[in-house]
């Protein structure tokens, strides 16, 4: 796990310097720095999206596991612990506390660079590809802290719980999991991603964890239409 204890850390020290530099930022730049991470962000997930091999999968699994998210209610259960959290160490530090957690969270761990950096760190012991994802989320993370404040730093233990578990069972997961499945997971994911982009720049707000169910239904799909010759 020694990739993700490099991405914490990295994410650790943007958080705090974005916190300390979002306070002496005025509005007008904190928005703009809003609206350029919003752009990047459609961007990144454009390119995810495109992973695609098979446009009824990448359909399939957005609309099965957003019922699936719905049903489960995943965005409220995230804002209820971002909430919890704001309560227990953001008093008074941000309005934007359980928008930041929850966008910092799902920006860090449903891209590609999650599964397959933390399945090349639990098989081999190699990771360099989660020190570039560490690298990036750094970057990412002070840019989130300065606009949403605290709430990002609190990212980590999301860090910790996916990418580490991911990293701990890669050895079931890497017999599972095929190329073209995490291919189809990635495009998937992409969609999640777009939809935050819309949402940093203000024009479409989507109940995003809710698809989330999406990351295991595309190569379960994908696994099915392989077997029916789809």
């Amino acid at each position: 796990m020694m990739g993700t204890f490099i991405n914490m850390i990295t994410v650790l020290i943007g958080s705090c310097l974005g916190i300390l530099l979002g306070e002496r930022l005025p509005e007008r730049i904190r928005e703009t720095v809003m609206g350029g991470l919003g752009l990047l962000v459609l961007v990144i997930g454009i390119q995810m999206a495109l992973k695609t091999n098979n446009i009824l999968i990448l359909m399939g699994s957005i609309l099965i596991g957003g019922v699936l998210g719905e049903w489960i209610n995943i965005q409220q259960k995230l804002d209820r612990l971002g909430q919890s959290l704001q309560s227990r160490f953001g008093k008074n530090k941000s309005n934007r506390f359980s928008e930041g957690f929850v966008t910092a969270s799902l920006v860090f761990c449903v891209g590609p660079m999650t599964f397959l950096g933390a399945l090349q760190d639990g098989l081999t012991g190699n990771y360099e590809l989660l020190a570039i994802k560490a690298m990036l989320d750094g970057f990412a993370s002070l840019a989130f802290a300065a606009v949403f404040g605290i709430g990002v730093l609190f990212s980590i233990g999301t860090i910790f719980i996916l990418q580490g578990s991911i990293s701990l069972g890669a050895t079931l997961i890497d017999g599972l999991l095929t190329p073209p499945m995490i291919d189809e997971m990635t495009a998937a994911g992409g969609l999640m991603i777009i939809g935050i982009g819309f949402a940093l720049l203000d024009l479409l707000h989507l109940r995003i964890a809710n698809y989330l169910p999406a990351l295991a239904i595309a190569p379960l799909l994908y696994a099915l239409s392989t077997h029916l010759h789809f």
